[in-house]
C-alpha cells in the first residue's frame, strides 16, 4: 500500500508514535461526554442492550451522588452534634450565672428599701417628740406629776377558770386530761 492512499471509511493515516501528542488527564465533563458519546455509540449495537447499559450507568450514576449526599448529610449531623455538646454546658452555666444575677439585684433592691426604711427610722429617733410618745407607749413612763391607769383585764371568763382548774398543780394527770377531753366534746357555740 501506499502512502497517502484510504484504507477505508472513517479511517485516518497512522502518525508515527514519537510524533503523537501525550495523553491529558480527562475531566469529569470529558468522561462524562465520552460516556455519552459511547453510549450513543452503543446505541446502534442493539435497542435492548442500550436501554439496559444507559440505565444500569445512570442508576449508578444517581446512587453514586445520592451516597455522597448522604456522606454529606452525616457529616454535616456529626459537626452540628460536636458544637452541640460543645455549646450546650458552655449555655447551661450563661443561664445559670444569668438567673443569679437577677436574683442578686432583687435582693440588692430590697436591701436598699430597707436600709431606707432603717434610715426613715434613725431620723425620727432624732426628734424628741418621738422619742417621748415611744417611752410614753412602749415603757408606760409618765411626766412628773401625771398619773398612769392601766387596765389588766376587764372580766374573767368561765373559760379562763376552766383553764386555770386545767393547770392546777394538785390535780392528778388523768383528771387533767379528763377535763380537757369534756372539754373538747361541748359543742363551739355553747363554749364560754
Amino acid at each position: 500500500m501506499a502512502r497517502g492512499t484510504s484504507r477505508g471509511p472513517g479511517s485516518s493515516p497512522r502518525r508515527p508514535a514519537s510524533s503523537r501528542p501525550a495523553p491529558r488527564a480527562r475531566t469529569r465533563r470529558q468522561e462524562s461526554s465520552t460516556a455519552s458519546s459511547s453510549a450513543t455509540a452503543s446505541s446502534s449495537a442493539g435497542t435492548a442492550s442500550r436501554s439496559v447499559s444507559a440505565n444500569g450507568w445512570r442508576e449508578r450514576l444517581a446512587a453514586a451522588k445520592s451516597n455522597r449526599r448522604t456522606v454529606r448529610r452525616v457529616a454535616l449531623g456529626g459537626v452540628l452534634l460536636f458544637l452541640v455538646v460543645l455549646v450546650a454546658p458552655t449555655l447551661n452555666a450563661y443561664l445559670k450565672q444569668r438567673s443569679d444575677i437577677g436574683a442578686l439585684r432583687e435582693k440588692v433592691a430590697q436591701q436598699e428599701s430597707t436600709v431606707k426604711e432603717l434610715q426613715k427610722e434613725q431620723a425620727r429617733w432624732e426628734d424628741p417628740a418621738y422619742v417621748e410618745q415611744q417611752a410614753r407607749t412602749r415603757l408606760k413612763f409618765v411626766k412628773v406629776g401625771e398619773k398612769s391607769y392601766t387596765v389588766l383585764e376587764p372580766k374573767a371568763s368561765e373559760r379562763s377558770d376552766a383553764v386555770a382548774r386545767a393547770g392546777d398543780p394538785d390535780q392528778p394527770w388523768y383528771d387533767t386530761i379528763w377535763s380537757s377531753m369534756q372539754a373538747a366534746d361541748v359543742p363551739a357555740n355553747q363554749r364560754r
